[in-house]
């Protein structure tokens, strides 16, 4: 069982076929679905063959109940707190380069509360997989400690340099410290941006060039690029169902779709 702590957004992917052309049209795809870090790995998870749980505060409007819905069908358990509104959107724009930039709006996502979380819900958990964005704003991050504490084991995604920096590196830093995860994925940038981490596996994500473990690098799999959202969390869903190999057939599948759930 692989439980996940962070957000279930509404993901909006645009996809554009050229630069954005002001005060008048500009073409591509746009596909609508569930997202948010916890619930792509979640998904992810589910969709490689692995017991996943999804933990966080969500809405039961009409947007939050449509996601809802979406990851129980897809095998995904759901724990947490429900409100009546609040379901948060993320915009995510990919140029044809294969650049992408995310408009963000966490909804209700992180009042999670350290006093709302339940024990039960990490009943079975041999991993606990926690966004990096979990860890920048309270009281979710008070909430991702406790249930840190309760984890067999703990992963972090350090997720977004923007975000860490907004919270601090120094505090960000005591934060990981505290945890001790024995897993911890990062791109190059978050990485330089944080320095060196205590834990045991560090995965450092090189995109096209594929990861790096200790020294070993990983090649990815040949692809071909559509949209690259999601691609870090389904590499990290099967990295902790499967390794480094089962990771990366899992980004090459992403990355040839639109949108950061499993198709």
């Amino acid at each position: 069982m692989i439980c996940t702590l962070g957000d279930l957004l509404l993901d909006v992917v645009v996809r554009l076929e050229g630069p954005i052309a002001a005060d008048t049209d500009t073409y591509g795809r746009t596909r609508v679905g569930p997202g948010g870090q916890a619930a792509n790995v979640a998904a992810w998870t589910a969709a490689l063959g692995g017991r996943t749980r999804f933990i966080g505060k969500r809405a039961n409007d009409s947007a939050g109940a449509m996601l809802a819905d979406e990851l129980r069908r897809r095998g995904v358990d759901l724990a947490g707190p429900v409100e009546d509104a609040g379901t948060g959107t993320v915009v995510s724009v990919a140029t044809p380069d294969g650049q992408r930039t995310m408009l963000t709006d966490r909804g209700i996502a992180p009042e999670l509360a350290p006093d709302e979380l339940e024990a039960s819900w990490l009943d079975g958990c041999e991993w606990l997989h926690i966004a990096g964005y979990s860890l920048v704003r309270s009281p979710i991050r008070e909430a991702a400690l406790a249930a840190a504490a309760l984890a067999p084991r703990v992963s972090v995604d350090l997720s977004s340099t923007a975000a860490i920096e907004a919270a601090g590196v120094d505090d960000f830093r005591a934060l990981l410290d505290r945890i001790r995860p024995q897993v911890v994925f990062a791109n190059a940038d978050e990485a330089a941006l944080v320095g060196e981490v205590e834990t045991e596996t560090f995965v450092l994500k090189r995109g096209a060039d594929g990861i790096v473990i200790s020294g070993a690098r990983y090649d990815a799999r040949p692809a071909e690029l559509v949209d690259t959202t999601g691609a870090g969390d389904a590499l990290a869903a099967g990295f902790l169902l499967g390794g480094p190999e089962l990771g990366l057939d899992a980004a090459a599948r992403c990355v040839a779709t639109m949108g950061a759930f499993p198709q």
